[in-house]
């Protein structure tokens, strides 16, 4: 694996912590802003919004520039977004701050992701993602944890003021060691790569990404709660375990980074159903404190067990836009982001207490399963559209059960197909015989080519 994957990775961790750090900091931010929890909440749903819509916005917009200039330009700018956060007097300028931040983070997101996948062969697509969604775990294990204690001892501009430094040794990472991706001779034009949208596996792989993430995070952003309110744990406790739940992402990554390049789409439903199992099993036991504490670290596996699947799914459906299929990729795991924690919300407010979340979560993954059941099916029994960089459309033969394609044999003038014969030392294909043919210079209609 290139050291330069690893780069983005390290930019990754920076712009996963402050993506979910937040969630230890509301309080002391409500009352330095004079604003409430919910309100202060709000920065939370804005960073998920922004990158939603930025990731898209920002791939297309820098279609055309090289790929390593725009990543410096991103993470320059993600990284003064996090000095704006840390000085912001007011909490209208810190929700521009994080406004900001978030469209930077999206783009870097799906540039970063197409730069990954251009740096290694079409066997480590997968490996190379579930690198940099190991930024992301490690963010959930170190990073938000350490913003929390940041924020708890020094102040929670301090937390923002550590990203801005992370970021900073990102920006020097970028620029020493990723090399110059050369753009295609032929320059993308918007109307080509945007003809991905056509292929009915890009919309199952948006759907499957955001049902897979949004059932998992429809309980785990309800998981203080349920740990104090219905599991009967100390608040102390928390922390742990949302730790536990970072390390369990960080195990998954690593798995699933391993199996995904060979087993694509076993990984997606082996994950999905496992993310199913532990949701239904922590809406059961949610009362028995050490069960529901186990079932946080299960979770964290079999959710980014199934990342780098997802991610290197999308850009082999959509793989003639590799910019556009990494801000898609994006895009649909924080649909799942933000709508998984929206359902979780509606339930709690119908009264059904905090284990309902993980019901919930579960009908989504449930769903998830049934997606990947389609696609599946898809992939093996109809030849998949392919959108070449020219924009003209391939088709390739069929795909035998093991998901390959096949390549069908010619045809003679009458339709049949042909078995092409032994070379001879001019390298032309002799005739075969059939087995019954008398001699090879008695011809008789036996000899000519079998179907």
């Amino acid at each position: 694996m290139p050291v330069a994957v690893y780069i983005l990775g390290l930019a990754v961790f920076a712009l996963g912590t402050s993506e979910f750090m937040l969630s230890g900091l509301l309080p002391p931010i409500a009352d330095d802003m004079n604003v409430s929890i919910p309100r202060a909440g709000l920065l939370i749903s804005a960073f998920a919004i922004g990158m939603v819509i930025g990731a898209p916005l920002l791939a297309v917009a820098t279609l055309r520039l090289p790929r390593r200039t725009t990543l410096i330009t991103l993470i320059t700018v993600f990284g003064l977004g996090q000095v704006a956060g840390a000085l912001a007097p007011t909490y209208e300028v810190l929700f521009a701050s994080r406004v900001i931040s978030a469209f930077a983070c999206a783009g870097f997101w799906a540039v970063g992701a197409a730069v990954a996948i251009a740096m290694v062969p079409v066997n480590q697509r997968a490996r190379a993602m579930a690198v940099m969604i190991g930024g992301l775990s490690i963010a959930n294990v170190l990073g938000v944890p350490a913003g929390a204690f940041l924020g708890d001892n020094f102040g929670w501009r301090s937390a923002f003021w550590a990203v801005g430094v992370a970021s900073a040794i990102a920006l020097v990472g970028v620029l020493t060691l990723i090399p110059r991706i050369p753009l295609p001779a032929e320059k993308p034009r918007l109307k080509q790569e945007l003809a991905i949208y056509r292929d009915r596996q890009v919309w199952l792989s948006i759907t499957i990404t955001a049902l897979a993430a949004g059932g998992v995070f429809c309980a785990f952003s309800y998981l203080s709660p349920l740990l104090t309110d219905v599991a009967g744990l100390d608040k102390g406790w928390v922390p742990t375990v949302l730790g536990l739940f970072g390390a369990g992402a960080l195990v998954g990554t690593a798995i699933g980074g391993r199996f995904a390049d060979a087993h694509l789409f076993g990984v997606m439903l082996s994950g999905a159903a496992a993310s199913t199992l532990f949701l239904v099993a922590l809406a059961l036991f949610a009362g028995t404190a050490p069960v529901a504490i186990a079932l946080s670290f299960l979770l964290g596996v079999s959710a980014f067990y199934t990342a780098p699947a997802l991610n290197a799914r999308m850009f082999n459906v959509a793989g003639a836009a590799p910019t556009l299929a990494g801000a898609t990729t994006t895009a649909a795991f924080n649909m799942g982001n933000t709508g998984g924690p929206w359902l979780g919300g509606t339930v709690i407010d119908l009264k059904l207490g905090y284990e309902a979340t993980a019901w919930a979560g579960a009908a989504m993954t449930a769903v998830a399963i049934a997606a990947v059941t389609v696609s599946l099916r898809l992939h093996r029994r109809t030849p998949s559209r392919v959108v070449t960089t020219s924009g003209h459309t391939e088709t390739p033969g069929p795909r035998n059960a093991s998901g390959h394609t096949e390549t069908p044999a010619p045809r003679n003038a009458s339709g049949h197909a042909e078995t092409p014969g032994p070379r001879n030392t001019s390298g032309q294909t002799e005739p075969l015989l059939d087995p019954v043919t008398p001699a090879p210079d008695a011809p008789s209609a036996a000899s000519t080519p079998r179907p």
